[in-house]
């Protein structure tokens, strides 16, 4: 098994490397397409990997995987399951590049609102549609009332 490499992006301008020694591998029977080995190939994939102990990320990227993926944490360990494969091997690499993919999306830093100020037209137009609607209301009242 090959340590795991997440190419740069956003959030990873040099990239991640998560060493082989973290990352844990399950083999389970899967259901769905087999043919004739469905009863001996155990061709799905498990793969785990812990988030809270990962020498792979800095403290910041790790307070950062451990929010956003709260939810898909099994304490903070992430599993990543793949079976959509006939083949053992197929699927520990698409496991593997699932995991990648996540990690790089996660790792993204957020993008900070930026205030910005309704334009003169859209201020204009808001206040006419008061007034008209001002005027709609009253004419609907009674003549004496005020």
């Amino acid at each position: 098994m090959d340590d795991l490499h997440v190419p740069p992006g956003p959030g990873l301008p040099r990239g991640l490397t998560i060493p082989a020694g973290e990352l844990l591998e399950q083999f389970s029977h899967a259901s769905g397409p087999g043919g004739q080995g469905v009863n001996t190939a155990d061709s799905r994939v498990q793969l785990s990997f812990d988030v809270g102990t990962t020498t792979a990320l800095d403290e910041r990227q790790r307070a950062r995987a451990l929010d956003v993926l709260a939810g898909r944490l099994a304490g903070t360990v992430l599993t990543i399951s793949a079976a959509e494969h006939r083949s053992q091997r197929r699927n520990r690499t698409a496991a593997r590049q699932r995991l990648a993919e996540l990690l790089r999306e996660v790792l993204v830093p957020p993008v900070p609102r930026r205030a910005t100020r309704p334009t003169r037209g859209s201020q204009r137009r808001r206040l006419e549609a008061k007034r008209q609607r001002s005027e709609t209301k009253r004419y609907r009242r009674r003549p004496g009332a005020s």
